[in-house]
């Protein structure tokens, strides 16, 4: 016959209330975690994109002319624009942006182009600056088409003579631009291969593949364009590994040409240098030589 002393009654009740402790403090681990993902994934647009209204420079406070647009959406929207001439140009450029500010930050882009001898066109997305709506992935490439739609329809732009351009996130849309265009280059830079990729470099607790519901999905995109293309990257880039950019790459057709440059995210490419805005300039001039000796002769 057992018998058992307080002690042990005790002992036995001490490591009951001793699991119970552990069990909610796992039950209060597991719940905060499900809640921040459920967080990540409603507001994933607070992670994804970082408007600005207000604008600083524009293309005249650099001395450059200008036309102010407003580009009408197929979904309604009124997006803002910067068309910058040039007297002679080689072509034209549509500049997609990142993710963050607007199209007034970047004057340097657009100086650096229009000085190579391009019509310059940038734009905001929705929620940026003076356009309508509110971003998020299929409202950036509506963006996108709206500008295409500007240059070669209202301005009757040849596509042998448009180069898609785009920065970071503007390169994904730039991408999925050329991927449903014949365009005579695509040129971009600090992009990456998917946003999920991204999203596992910086956020490595959570599932950010079930998670992400902005894809950008660049990679499976850039193996069906066939326009020559050039890929810049920052060898120091920590917000876009250059791994990345490297990946990208490879997952592109020919033509096609990789470009390291020194800098991070916000200080590498083709305005680091006039070496590398060179490269650029040669890489445009090439595309656009290649684009007019292919282009039908009339009999």
């Amino acid at each position: 016959m057992r018998c058992e002393t307080a002690g042990s009654d005790k002992t036995t009740r001490g490591r009951r209330g001793w699991r119970r402790v552990v069990y909610r403090l796992v039950g209060v681990v597991v719940v905060a975690y499900v809640a921040a993902c459920v967080f990540l994934y409603v507001g994933q647009a607070r992670f994804v994109y970082f408007p600005s209204r207000e604008y600083g420079l524009a293309p005249g406070d650099i001395g450059l002319a200008y036309e102010d647009l407003t580009l009408p959406t197929s979904d309604g929207l009124s997006i803002a624009g910067w068309y910058v001439p040039h007297t002679e140009a080689a072509g034209s450029i549509l500049f997609c942006h990142g993710n963050a500010g607007n199209m007034s930050d970047r004057m340097v882009t657009i100086q650096t182009l229009h000085a190579l001898g391009y019509n310059v066109l940038m734009f905001d997305y929705r929620g940026y600056g003076r356009s309508e709506g509110s971003p998020d992935e299929a409202g950036t490439y509506v963006d996108a088409e709206a500008a295409w739609r500007y240059l070669t329809q209202t301005r009757g732009e040849s596509p042998r003579r448009v180069v898609l351009m785009g920065r970071s996130l503007g390169g994904a849309v730039a991408i999925e631009l050329a991927s449903r265009h014949e365009a005579a280059a695509l040129v971009v830079e600090s992009t990456f291969t998917r946003l999920a990729d991204v999203g596992r470099v910086h956020y490595r607790w959570v599932p950010v593949g079930v998670l992400t519901r902005y894809r950008y999905d660049s990679a499976a995109r850039v193996a069906t364009i066939s326009c020559p293309k050039l890929f810049l990257h920052g060898r120091d880039d920590r917000l876009v590994p250059i791994a990345l950019g490297r990946r990208l790459y490879e997952a592109a057709a020919a033509p096609k040409r990789f470009i390291e440059t020194p800098g991070g995210h916000n200080s590498g490419g083709f305005t680091y240098s006039e070496e590398y805005t060179a490269e650029l300039g040669a890489f445009l001039h090439d595309a656009l030589e290649t684009g007019r000796s292919e282009a039908p002769t009339s009999e």
